[in-house]
Formats: structure tokens, sequence, C-alpha cells
């Protein structure tokens, strides 16, 4: 039963149970104990609520600043209302204990967001915003990151924008970093112009870092395009001046800027001055990326005005101001796409102002404008630098030269031509080629001796020593030694000049050493049109003094023929000293033509022997590719003069500097000639010769044909012999092989010998079986080979054969005779035997 019983104040009565008594007492004994005050608290847990809330009040009259009693008597306090609408008094009495905790625990962080939390799911919004003010104003700045989320989250959930904004600001200045969620909000609720400053503020603060890592260049953007697309919005900032401030520091997004601009200005509704905006943005812009950008913009924004007054016109009805008006308007989007390819031009210009390509387009693009052309030309001649042109800076002199040319402006022409010559371009080469069409424009008026004039003037050399390389010196001094120049000076001589003047320009080519082969051909070929045959011969002379082989070759081979053509064999030792002194450095590639002509000079004009002795030396002379040719014109040359037995030491010279291939038809041919003569017994010599280096296996025909030889001309020894140099040349090469074959063997043993020592004895014992199979398999080749017999003949034929092979070919191989024949050569012998010799 419930035992009445006065409290430790005596205020008023508390009732308990018999259980509660040990309690009670250790409470009495321990008033101040908090673990005391929690067991008690634990063994009344299941009670009424009345009774444990009574429990946790006297506890706290205790011990007011027990942290542990208070956090877990609010707790309770919270869990017995939860399920009850808000408008309950009991929530009123949970608000009397937060507050009556907070006099104690205003510094705990823990139970000043438990009440907030509490709060704020009331709906007491001033209440709960001036708790807020209260917390953040007991606890600590460094506790006040824990509650300024949680006060953000509410001011966000109402329809407060003034309140939220003012939170904001004190917000900021405790914590920078949420300018972007800040600056977020203030888009979302529509208040774009102070989210423009914050943003502006960040942009310009070096020191803000983005806490959702954009760069400096992302929030510009993010800038530019607020105040762009919201210009009755933001007013308390000049857009103007911020995007071209962008504009200088952020070069890779011009043309998104300038639309941005322009775009500012179309919402605005001041469509002019978005239309000069365009029009800058166009004659600035230097990419072709930026430039399509802004004219693609500028050209939807005249459609669209176009589209918007046709819509005006259907609505309202349509005056003569306005047809007017419309026409306006499509006469300069019209004029807007016309003018493309000239603007995109201006741009390329802008990017690299010394593009010669892009000036010459430029004028093309002003075709039919005369006045317009005359500007760019001008324009082009003063802004273009030539040392550091891209093209060839001369060709915009020339071409404006040429245009008051098409004009018949022939005055103005020259004075274009005059000031091109002083320009100090980089190359010798493009000056020059100004001065040649300064002459080639005269001669197109019938102006000769002008022409001649010039050549004369640029052809003046400088009272000082000049190097045509030299590149401290300027152009015009140093294009006195202009090949081209020359070269033109040459041929005006020729057609409109005297002999004695030509033949001046052309020595003087030759003395500045500034002459090509070409030059003193066409030097020689003009001598020889006026008869001056030995004045010819001595230019190629001085030609072919001043250069080397190979430049030299097209001389020599010219002066040659001409002389030969000229004077025939009436020079005949002087011809000869000619091809000696040419053929004394020729090299091999170059020795064919002249050696052909030498040899021909000798069968025309001089000896057949000496014709011979040419055509011997260049068998040696050429190249090993072009040698084989060589011996068949010899031997042909040969047979003619001297008859076909004298071949036969340039056959046998030919079979020993020839490859093998080569020789092997060499000796076919001479075995061939050697029959034809009716001798046998050398045709057989040289087949026994050449079969030593004609493998089987590679030229079956050799053998063929050494075969087909005996049957016509052989007897029954000269086969079987045939057939034992074939098995001897055979068994050669296969020895060759197989000792080839045996070397990689034993190479490759040593390696897997050494990697065997490394895997282990197992992949050891492996190898050395793999070895002894393949050793096991040499030895049964080597006994196969062992086992070759060959067909013994007579004793005095073989004698006859043994004397003839030792006379005629010292490098055969020597076999024994008591060798006898393989089956298969039986076979063969037998059919040759029973078919011809029965």
């Amino acid at each position: 039963m419930p035992v009445s019983q006065d409290d430790s104040q005596g205020n008023h009565d508390i009732f308990f149970e018999e259980e509660d008594l040990p309690y009670e007492e250790d409470i009495l004994r321990n008033p101040y104990n908090v673990k005391c005050w929690l067991r008690y608290i634990e063994h009344k847990k299941d009670a009424r609520k009345e009774v444990l809330n009574t429990v946790y009040e006297r506890s706290l009259k205790q011990l007011p600043g027990s942290y542990k009693l208070w956090y877990n008597y609010l707790k309770l306090l919270r869990s017995q209302i939860r399920g009850k609408v808000v408008t309950d008094p009991a929530y009123e009495e949970v608000n009397s204990a937060f507050e009556r905790s907070l006099v104690f625990m205003h510094k705990m962080p823990r139970i000043w967001l438990d009440y907030l939390n509490f709060l704020s799911g009331q709906g007491k919004i001033t209440r709960t915003r001036r708790c807020f003010d209260r917390a953040l104003k007991a606890l600590p700045i460094t506790q006040h990151s824990r509650i300024w989320p949680l006060y953000l989250k509410f001011v966000r959930s109402y329809d407060l924008p003034e309140t939220a904004v003012r939170v904001y600001r004190r917000y900021l200045k405790l914590k920078k970093e949420g300018s972007e969620e800040y600056i977020s909000f203030l888009v979302s609720i529509d208040w774009l112009d102070e989210a423009a400053q914050r943003l502006a503020d960040i942009i310009n603060d070096e020191n803000f870092v983005s806490v959702e890592g954009k760069s400096k260049h992302q929030l510009w953007n993010q800038l530019c395009e607020l105040i762009a697309k919201n210009p009755d919005k933001v007013t308390s900032l000049k857009v103007e001046p911020i995007i071209r401030q962008g504009l200088k520091r952020y070069t890779d997004q011009i043309g998104v800027l300038w639309n941005s601009l322009a775009d500012y200005y179309i919402r605005g509704g001041h469509f002019e001055r978005a239309r000069d905006i365009y029009d800058e943005a166009i004659q600035t812009v230097v990419t072709v990326r930026d430039f399509t950008q802004v004219f693609d913009a500028c050209a939807q924004f005249e459609k669209s005005m176009i589209a918007s007054k046709m819509e005006a016109m259907e609505e309202e009805g349509a005056t003569e101001e306005d047809d007017l008006e419309l026409e306006v308007r499509l006469a300069r989007l019209e004029s807007l796409m016309d003018r493309r390819p000239l603007l995109l031009n201006s741009v390329l210009l802008r990017q690299n102002p010394h593009n010669v390509h892009e000036w010459h387009k430029r004028v093309t693009l002003f075709e039919g404008k005369p006045r317009e052309i005359i500007n760019t030309y001008t324009e082009a001649v003063q802004t273009v630098d030539p040392k550091i042109a891209s093209g060839k800076p001369h060709t915009l002199w020339v071409e404006f030269a040429k245009f008051y040319e098409k004009n018949e402006q022939v005055e103005d022409a020259r004075v274009v031509f005059e000031k091109a010559c002083q320009v100090p371009y980089k190359h010798v080469d493009d000056l020059a080629c100004v001065w040649c069409e300064w002459a080639e424009m005269e001669l197109r008026h019938d102006n000769s001796e002008e022409a001649l004039k010039l050549m004369q003037r640029v052809t003046t050399p400088l009272k000082r020593q000049v190097g045509y390389h030299d590149e401290t010196e300027t152009v015009q001094a140093r294009v006195h030694k202009s090949l081209k120049v020359w070269s033109l000076y040459a041929d005006l001589e020729e057609s409109f000049g005297t002999f004695k003047s030509c033949k001046a320009v052309y020595d003087k080519i030759i003395d500045l050493r500034i002459a090509t082969p070409q030059i003193i051909i066409n030097y020689a070929m003009f001598l020889e049109e006026n008869n001056y045959f030995e004045e010819a011969f001595k230019a190629y002379e001085k030609g072919i003094a001043l250069f080397k082989w190979p430049n030299v070759y097209d001389l020599w081979n010219t002066y040659l023929t001409k002389f030969i053509t000229r004077y025939e064999g009436t020079k005949i030792e002087r011809a000869r000293d000619l091809f000696e002194q040419c053929l004394e450095k020729c090299p091999a590639k170059f020795a064919k033509e002249i050696y052909l002509l030498y040899a021909k000079l000798e069968m025309e004009y001089g000896m057949a022997r000496h014709a011979m002795a040419v055509y011997d030396r260049c068998t040696m002379a050429v190249e090993p590719e072009e040698q084989h040719e060589m011996f068949n014109v010899y031997i042909k040359k040969a047979a003619e003069v001297y008859g076909v037995t004298h071949t036969r030491t340039i056959y046998e010279k030919a079979i020993e500097v020839l490859n093998n291939d080569q020789a092997r038809e060499m000796c076919l041919r001479f075995a061939d000639l050697e029959k034809k003569l009716g001798e046998i017994d050398r045709a057989r010599a040289i087949y026994a010769h050449g079969s030593q280096i004609s493998d089987p296996r590679v030229a079956p025909q050799y053998w063929e044909s050494w075969k087909e030889f005996e049957i016509n001309h052989g007897n029954e020894d000269t086969v079987r012999e045939m057939l034992r140099i074939k098995r001897s040349v055979q068994a050669k090469y296969n020895t060759q092989v197989n000792f080839m074959s045996a070397q990689m063997l034993a190479a490759q043993n040593k390696k897997q010998d050494a990697a065997a020592l490394e895997e282990g004895d197992e992949m050891q014992q492996l190898e050395a079986r793999a070895r002894q199979l393949a050793q096991e398999s040499l030895q049964e080749k080597a006994q196969a080979e062992k086992k070759l017999l060959f067909v013994r003949s007579t004793m005095a034929e073989d004698e006859e054969l043994g004397d003839l092979t030792k006379t005629n070919n010292p490098e055969a191989i020597d076999i024994d005779d008591d060798e006898d024949a393989t089956d298969e050569d039986e076979e063969v012998e037998g059919k040759l035997k029973g078919q011809y010799f029965t």
C-alpha cells in the first residue's frame, strides 16, 4: 500500500510503494549522487508518467546542473507528447521545461538543438526565431556552426524572404563560404539584384574559394548570364562595364560575352544598341569560332525582328510605314549575309595581319569595285611585314601593279614597281621576282629597251664585295647576284640585244660563278646558232670546270655529243682526250652512257680494237646491276667485228665477274656457242664448270639443258659422269645446309642448357632427351649420305674424261671412282642406255 512521507524539503507529500523504500533511503543518504537518482529512475521507468516525472523533478531540484538528468528528462517529456496536436497544453509544459533547463544548460548545444527542433515543429515562427538568436548569443562562437544549418533550414521553410535574407547576411559574416548557397537562395526567391551583387563580390574577392568547385571563370559566366537575361531586375550593377571587363580577362569566351551583352540590351528593348554591340563584336573578334558565334546570334536577332514585325502587321494591319520598315529590316539581313565572307576575311586578317594569302582573297571579294581594291592593296602593302609574312609578300606588289596595268595605267604600275623594289624583303628571290615582273610588263607593252635598261640597272654590282648569302646585307645589295635576274637578262639580250652584248652577259654569269648547267647549255646553243662552234666548246669547258659530278653529267654528255656531231672523225685524238678526261672521275652510275658513246666514236671513226678495249673497260666500270647488259653488248660487238670465236675470252671473263644467276646464264650461252661450233668437249667442260654454281634444287633448268646436251651428243659414260657431278654438287649443297643447321641447333642447345640450369633437374632431363633425338637424326642422315654409290665407267674412258676435266676445270670436285650409283640414278642410266645406246 502507498506510504505517505514528507519530502526532504517538506513542500508536499510523496506517495511511493514499499518496493521504493530502499531507493528512497539511498537518495536520503546520498541526495546529490546522480547514480542513486538514475537507479531510482530506472526502477520507476514502468510507473505512471506523473510518478516518473515527479522523481525527475525531485532529482533536478537536488541536482539542477546535471546534464544527464536534464537530457533524459526532456527526452522523456517529448516522448510523452508524441502524437498530440501542437495546440495541446502539454507542448507548453515541455517548452517550460526546456526554458527551465536552459537556465542551467545554456552552454550545452545539444539542449539548444533539441529545443530548437521542438519549437520548429510547433510553427511558432517568431518565438523560434528569437530562440535561435538566444542560442547564438548563449553559445560560444565555436559552436555556432551547429546552430546555423538548422537556423537556415528554418527560415527557408517559410515564405519570409526578408527575414531569410537578413539571417543569411548575419550567417555570411561568420562564414563566407556559404555565399554560393545564399546566391542560389536569392535566385530561387527572385532577388536577382542582391544575387548579382553577391556574385560580383565573390568574383572580386581573390581569397574566395568555391565550395562547389567552381572556377572564377564559371562564376563570371554565371554573373554574365544572370545580368544579361534579367536587365529589368538587376539595377544596382552596371552591366556593360562588367562584361567588357570580362572581354579583356577571358579571351577564350569572347563570343559568348559579346552575345550576353547584346542579349542584355535586346531583353531591355534597346534594339539599336544591340545592333551596335553586334557590329562592334564582329569588327573586334579575332578567332573564327568567336566570329561564328557572334554572326549567328546577330543573324538570328535580325530574323526574329523581321518575324515579330510581320506578326505585328498581321494583327494590327499593315500601313505604308510598316511596309517600309519591313523592307529595311529585310535589306539589313540580306546585307549582313552578303558581307559574311568579307567579315570572316577581316577576322582572319586581324588574327594574322601578315597573311598574304588572305589579303589576296580580300581583293577577290572586292571584285568589280576598283576603289576598294586599290584601298585594300594599299593597306596590305603597308601592313604586311616582309620579314614575318606568311606567304610571298612580293606578290602583293606585283598584283597591285598588274591591277593598274590591266586598267591601262602603266605609269601608276611603274610607280608601284619602283616602290616595291625598295621594300626590305626577307629573301633575295622575292626582290628578283619584282624586277623580273617589271621587265615582263615592259615587254608586254613593247618597251624592250626599257626592259633591258631595267635588267642593266638591277645587275649592276656594288663597288664593294657582297656575298649572296650574307644575311647582314640588304636584299637590294645582293640582288645583282640573283640567277633569276641574270637568266631573264640573258634571254632579253638573245632576243633584242647584239651578239656581243649577249655573250658579255653569259660571260658575266660564269664569272660570278652563279651559272647552272642549263645556263651553260643555253650559252653554248646560242653560240652554235651564231656559228661560233669553238666558242661554244669553250663555254662547255668553262661550265665543266665549274661543276662536279653528278651535276656535270649533262654538260659532258651534251658536249661530247656536239663535238662528235661537229667534227666526226677529223679530230679523233682530241675527242679521245675529252672522253678520257670525262671518264677519269666519272661515277659508275653515269659511266654506261659515256662508255657507249666513246665506243660508238671508235667504231665509226676510230679503230675496232680501241672500241673493244672501251667495251672491256666499260664492263668493269659500270654498276654491278649493269654489268650483265654491258657484257651482252660487248659480246655482240665482238662477234660482229672479229667473229664468234673471239667471244670466248669475253664469256670467260663474264662468268668470273657476274653473280651466280647471270654467270649460269652465260655458261649456257657459252656452251651453246661451242656446240654450234662443233666443240662438244669444250661445251661439256663449260657445263661441268657451271655446274659448280648450280644447285639442282635451285636451277633445275641448267641440269635439264646439260642432260639434253648429253642425250644428243654424249654416250653412256658421259651421261654417267654428268650424273656423278650432279650428285657431288647436290651433296656439296646438302653438306652446307646441314652444316648451317647443325650450327643453329648447337647454338639453340646452348641456350636451352642455360635455361635448364635455372628451371631445375626435370626440365634439364627433358632437354637432354631432345638433344639426344636430334643427334640421332643427324647420324641417320650422315649414314644415308655415305650409302650414295656411283656407277664405274671403263678405265680408259674415265682416264680420258678425267684428263679433260683436269685440263678444262681445275676447280672440279674430286670424287672416288669406286663409288656406286644409287638406285634412282641406276634407273635413269638404264632408261638412257636402253633408249639411246642399244
